[in-house]
Parts: C-alpha cells; sequence; structure tokens
C-alpha cells in the first residue's frame, strides 16, 4: 500500500498531558503536509488549531476520556463545546462499567445522546477492548451499530494495550456495514498499519507513522 494511501487515514494524534500549543501546532503541521485524514488533539487546544488550520484539516478531539465514566450530561456537554469551537470529529469513551453490569440501554442511550451533541459532526466510539471480554467486544459492536455513530474504536491508548489484529477481525465480522472502524494505540510500523487496513479499519489513531514519513524523506 502507498504511504500516502496510509497517511490518509490517520488521525495524527497528540494527547499527552503536558502537550504545549507549540507541539500541537507542530502536529498540524505536520497533518497538514502529510494529509493526514485529521489530529487528535486535546479538547482546550481545538478553538486555537481550528483557527491556525482553517479549512486544511479536519480536527478531533476525545470526550470523557480517558476513562468514559463521566455523566451523559458532562459528555454531552464537553462534546457541543468541542463542535463549538470547531472540532470536526469527536471520539468519545463509553461508560466501561455500565457495560460489565450488562446495564446495554444506558450504554445506547448515551452513545445516542452524545451523538446528538454532535451536531452532525462524526462520532467515534472507544470502547477500550483492552478492558473487556468477547462477549463484551461483541455486544459493543451491536450497540455501536444502533447508536447512530459512524465508527467503532478500539482504544484511548492511556489503558494496558492498544488495537490488536484480532480485535480489528472482530470488529469487521460483528458491526452493521455502515459502521467504520478505527485502530489505535501501539500501531508502531508501516506494516502493522498495512495489517489493520487490511483488515477493515478504514482510520488509524497513531503519531507514528507521520514520524515513519519523516524518517523516509531524510534517507
Amino acid at each position: 500500500m502507498d504511504l500516502k494511501d496510509i497517511l490518509s487515514k490517520c488521525d495524527h494524534t497528540l494527547l499527552a498531558p503536558a502537550a504545549t500549543w507549540d507541539e500541537i501546532k507542530a502536529i498540524c503541521d505536520d497533518g497538514i503536509r502529510y494529509g493526514t485524514a485529521s489530529v487528535c488533539i486535546p479538547a482546550s487546544f481545538v478553538k486555537q488549531a481550528k483557527e491556525y488550520t482553517g479549512d486544511r484539516l479536519a480536527i478531533c478531539t476525545v470526550i470523557g476520556f480517558p476513562n468514559g465514566y463521566d455523566t451523559t450530561a458532562a459528555k454531552c456537554f464537553e462534546a457541543n463545546d468541542a463542535v463549538k469551537n470547531g472540532a470536526d470529529e469527536i471520539d468519545m469513551v463509553i461508560n466501561i462499567g455500565k457495560l460489565k453490569e450488562k446495564d446495554y440501554s444506558f450504554v445506547l442511550e448515551e452513545i445516542k445522546a452524545v451523538k446528538a451533541h454532535c451536531e452532525g459532526r462524526l462520532l467515534k466510539v472507544i470502547i477500550e477492548t483492552c478492558l473487556l471480554t468477547e462477549e463484551e467486544k461483541i455486544k459493543m459492536c451491536e450497540i455501536v451499530s444502533e447508536s447512530g455513530a459512524e465508527y467503532i474504536k478500539t482504544s484511548t491508548g492511556f489503558s494496558t494495550g492498544g488495537a490488536t489484529f484480532d480485535d480489528i477481525k472482530l470488529f469487521a465480522d460483528n458491526v452493521a456495514p455502515h459502521v467504520r472502524i478505527k485502530a489505535a494505540g501501539g500501531i508502531s510500523s508501516l506494516e502493522d498499519a498495512e495489517k489493520f487496513i487490511s483488515l477493515g479499519a478504514s482510520r488509524l489513531g497513531t503519531s507514528r507513522i507521520v514520524k515513519i514519513a519523516k524518517q523516509l524523506e531524510n534517507n
């Protein structure tokens, strides 16, 4: 697969707690230069980043991040606030405890509520696969398929593990045809990126693919 094609599927990501505007600005510059799908950044930088990039780059941010246990009202506020600040895409973390309790209606209704506050922007649902059983992952495929969200996403990158090939295959086998798949967390090589895409991922949450592109330019 062509490197440009891989980059076009990357959400170029910087979510480190100590990230500064200079660092965010740098990944925005990289996103524009290398044609990434978006940059995924903390909500506090969305307005500044959108003013800086304009229509040259999609801005993605995260809500209920990274633990997912905020109230639904808080998540809805975060999503709408991000949209008002210029976010084009929202990645939300589910309430994992509610899923573990099998309170599936809560999980579904929360995603629907957040989606309503996205005002038409893309919503990606992070289910944190490393904390779930196979049964729970399959159930989340069903719930996301019903919710109106555009994507199911593996991981925050802040828990005990990231995307795996098995999880992407499981998603592809169990989500409805209209639901797209995002692999995130630990994607460190072009070979891994290609494999995730071949298994069904149409987005990759990573910062390393742009770094690889830069290294290839300098060789």
